[in-house]
């Protein structure tokens, strides 16, 4: 088979790889569309390698066709070939089939294109798990989402609205405040313009989603409401900020790092089941669906990372792969 590989000068090439083989627990799934995600430039630049056990190139969310089954999967699961399935992956999305525990499949909601389906195992899961597993965001409170264009930030506006909480979203770009507005925010914030430290001076906010970090971070966290949860899953704006622990103790705050990408496939698998049962019903009854920036043949990944190096997306960018 064939997947996208980074050779020595960092160029991504199409090139010929071993076809994968199941193990007793996994499928074997054609890939027809493959989410593109930050993840996958830091794993291209050297900076993200995939856990153990799973193929070298980049790729966490597929969509496609169940080709194989193992024996266990095809026992344990409903799951059967010819089903079309979207799969959370810990890489090797990037190519023409891909090896999956069957644990970590889900069915392609109804309403759903394919392309769209290879949006949802990755972003919706990611905000879902932070949200409301290690947020604990609740009805009536107030959710501040950063770089809310982005797939993640979209889906959690998303989430967080139709859950009745109160969506403060920032952007970088008066075009991107335009285009978030309708997913559900109250509040739309252009950073680059607005100070977002006086944003948190003036409301109330009990959960952040956080993956900008940087030096900005430590004077908007001490400005929480009380009992609030800051939850960082990246820090695009770099790594080092200065806390006030006294704030952190007489607040009650909590600071919370979260990664989906390096935890095991029985903690995956549960994410993924509260996934489809609490979101799969909003795709079902169209309250929400993925947003799709530009969808790409995978000849052109190269394309599809320039686009989320410069930060143009707004929503997701998929390759299609096959048909």
């Amino acid at each position: 088979m064939k997947a996208v590989l980074v050779d020595h000068d960092k160029k991504l090439n199409w090139a010929d790889v071993p076809d994968p083989v199941i193990k007793s627990d996994e499928v074997l799934v054609r890939v027809q569309a493959a989410g593109v995600n930050r993840a996958d430039l830091m794993q291209r630049n050297g900076q993200y390698p995939p856990p153990p056990g799973w193929p070298a190139w980049m790729g966490l969310e597929v969509a496609g066709v169940i080709e194989a089954i193992g024996d266990e999967a095809h026992a344990e699961s409903s799951y059967r070939v010819g089903d079309r399935v979207c799969a959370l992956l810990g890489g090797g999305g990037y190519a023409e089939f891909v090896a999956v525990p069957y644990q970590l499949l889900m069915p392609v909601p109804a309403w759903l294109s394919t392309e769209e389906a290879a949006a949802v195992p990755e972003v919706y899961a990611t905000a879902h798990l932070n949200l409301f597993g290690e947020g604990q965001l609740r009805n009536g409170e107030t959710l501040l989402v950063h770089a809310a264009a982005s797939g993640v930030g979209i889906a959690a506006t998303q989430l967080a609205h139709a859950a009745g909480a109160r969506v403060i979203a920032t952007v970088r770009s008066d075009e991107k405040a335009d285009a978030i507005r309708q997913h559900g925010a109250a509040l739309v914030v252009n950073s680059s313009k607005v100070d977002v430290r006086d944003i948190f001076a003036s409301n109330e906010i009990n959960v952040v989603l956080d993956c900008v970090g940087g030096r900005l971070m430590g004077d908007c966290f001490a400005s929480m409401a009380r009992f609030g949860r800051w939850i960082v899953i990246a820090t695009l704006a770099g790594d080092v900020t200065q806390l006030d622990l006294k704030t952190l103790f007489v607040k009650r705050l909590k600071l919370i790092g979260s990664t989906l990408r390096s935890r095991t496939v029985t903690e995956k698998a549960a994410v993924l089941s509260r996934l489809v049962s609490d979101v799969y019903p909003a795709f079902d009854r169209n309250t929400f669906r993925p947003v799709l920036h530009k969808i790409l043949p995978i000849a052109e990944v190269e394309a599809a990372h320039e686009i989320l190096a410069r930060n143009e997306n707004i929503g997701k960018v998929v390759l299609r792969v096959g048909s």
